[in-house]
């Protein structure tokens, strides 16, 4: 099956005290829990390393963002002070790499995973490693890799260009892209977050939300134009 695959790892994860790991923890559960309301597969491998599957490989990018601003999000609800590794998880949140290809064995009740889409969105995670006990290095947290050299070409850019718009965004403001990008209208987002709709639309704009939602539908629509008839 032709699929979409994330791999991701958190951002400066061992920086985080056991409170925040908690909190931290308490997301990625409203996560898993909203991944399955839309079919997708999701799992969490020693707590700081994420695997999903998207069956409709065009909503890929929509739900690679989502990911990354739900725990970006969790900044919020942490303890403010910041040590020098903790300042990274805050700014950026995880490290996501979205592949695109054919997954030749998949049991979402078995945890199994297995082909060309994991491999490549693993693998770039991996290739694109930011930091080592000494340094951290960042440059990019979004990464994009198919088979179709075109398309890559196409979405990289893309993809550094919504990397930038989302570290510029606060934890609260992802928060509301988080839930935007899950198709929920600005009435909704206020009911769940207990704010004034108000709140919801300043938070929107001021996150880039418009630019967001733009580049999500572009590579929708690519996507069904490049890769569809396939």
């Amino acid at each position: 099956m032709e699929a979409a695959a994330i791999s991701g790892d958190i951002i400066s994860y061992t920086s985080l005290s056991k409170v925040d790991k908690e909190i931290l923890e308490a997301h990625l559960d409203i996560l898993l829990k909203d991944l399955k309301s839309f079919d997708i597969y999701a799992r969490i491998i020693r707590g700081d390393y994420l695997e999903v599957v998207v069956p409709q490989w065009e909503h890929g990018l929509r739900f690679a963002l989502a990911i990354k601003c739900l725990v970006k999000s969790s900044a919020a609800q942490m303890d403010k002070k910041e040590d020098r590794r903790k300042k990274y998880f805050i700014s950026y949140g995880m490290r996501i790499a979205l592949g695109i290809g054919n997954l030749s064995r998949f049991d979402s009740d078995k945890g199994l995973v297995d082909g060309e889409a994991i491999y490549m969105s693993g693998r770039k995670i991996d290739e694109e490693h930011t930091y080592s006990k000494e340094r951290i290095t960042i440059k990019n947290t979004l990464f994009f890799q198919s088979k179709q050299e075109r398309l890559n070409t196409i979405i990289n850019p893309l993809m550094s260009l919504l990397d930038f718009v989302l570290y510029k965004a606060t934890p609260k403001q992802c928060q509301v892209i988080y839930y935007r990008l899950l198709q929920k209208n600005e009435h909704e987002i206020s009911k769940i977050l207990k704010v004034s709709q108000q709140v919801v639309n300043d938070q929107s704009l001021r996150a880039g939300w418009d630019a967001v939602e733009e580049s999500v539908l572009f590579f929708e629509k690519e996507m069904v134009s490049l890769l569809g008839n396939q």
